[in-house]
């Protein structure tokens, strides 16, 4: 695995499309915004950037579109909506659309809630999972990665009251505030069980994964927080993309840290995102704060 204080500007004229998961983003963690941000532009100066996915979990939590398309609707002061914290995100977000380059976002287990309209402000689209993406002579089955884990009966159950339509629909219709301490709550409970898992409960059953491998080459996913590459069967890999984290907190210079996902292919290849040439690999992508 390469690692790069930038993302792989070594060879930008290679990158066709960038994966990413689990940033965890919110204004109470400012540095893997500002991480985030600096991702953006690297992508803004790939010449050749095709796709921006964002495999789920992209923030720590999300209550609901309304919770930033309220300060559009209700014509609040613009400095209000200046000082925002995802203003200069959707902002790099849309030129980066502009330039050619599709958004595809994906729910994870954090953001859920989160809606089309959301993504309609930088022109993103939101995606289900699974997702098949052509590399090559390959198909990759994407997915968030919490469908996986499978031994987690508790947290399954959970999942599935929790992605029903009638239940999303109910939590958008309480206040704000009601959805805010809901929230609180799913998060204290949760923090209390995953203390007492072991700790390959919290991770993909092996059983689940060749099942959801069967019709696809490889199998790519974030959400355990454990990148690697496996060999899922004897012929087939899975590939783990990281979580983003604040690293070195305690030195002169914290870091936030990740592994990315990233297709290349030859520069004087065509710009087909499903070229011959095309390779898939995970990096490591590392920032100063």
């Amino acid at each position: 695995m390469q690692s790069f204080n930038h993302l792989i500007t070594t060879r930008p004229h290679q990158v066709r499309q960038v994966l990413i998961s689990d940033l965890h983003l919110s204004p109470q963690e400012p540095a893997l915004v500002q991480a985030f941000l600096a991702l953006l532009d690297d992508c803004l100066a790939l010449p050749v950037l095709k796709r921006l996915f964002i495999l789920g979990d992209w923030f720590e939590v999300w209550l609901g579109d309304d919770t930033y398309l309220s300060l559009l609707e209700e014509k609040r002061s613009e400095d209000e909506q200046i000082t925002h914290w995802l203003t200069p995100l959707i902002a790099k977000l849309k030129q980066l659309r502009i330039n050619g380059c599709e958004i595809l976002v994906m729910h994870g287990n954090r953001d859920f809630l989160l809606g089309q309209p959301f993504c309609n402000l930088f022109g993103g689209e939101l995606i289900n999972e699974p997702y098949t993406l052509p590399v090559g002579q390959q198909n990759y089955r994407l997915e968030h990665g919490d469908a996986l884990c499978t031994d987690d009966k508790k947290y399954q159950f959970f999942r599935k009251i929790i992605r029903n339509r009638l239940t999303q629909w109910y939590l958008l219709n309480k206040s704000l505030e009601k959805r805010l301490a809901i929230a609180d709550n799913m998060r204290q409970r949760s923090q209390q069980n995953n203390a007492n898992k072991a700790a390959h409960i919290m991770d993909v059953n092996n059983k689940a994964v060749r099942q959801a491998i069967t019709t696809s080459d490889a199998l790519l996913h974030g959400h355990t927080h454990r990148p690697d590459i496996h060999e899922a069967t004897d012929d087939k890999k899975r590939y783990v993309l990281g979580d983003w984290r604040l690293i070195d907190t305690d030195t002169r210079q914290p870091k936030v840290n990740a592994v990315i996902g990233a297709v290349t292919g030859d520069e004087h290849s065509n710009d087909s995102l499903s070229s011959n040439d095309a390779e898939f690999g995970l990096f490591e992508f590392t920032m100063l704060v």
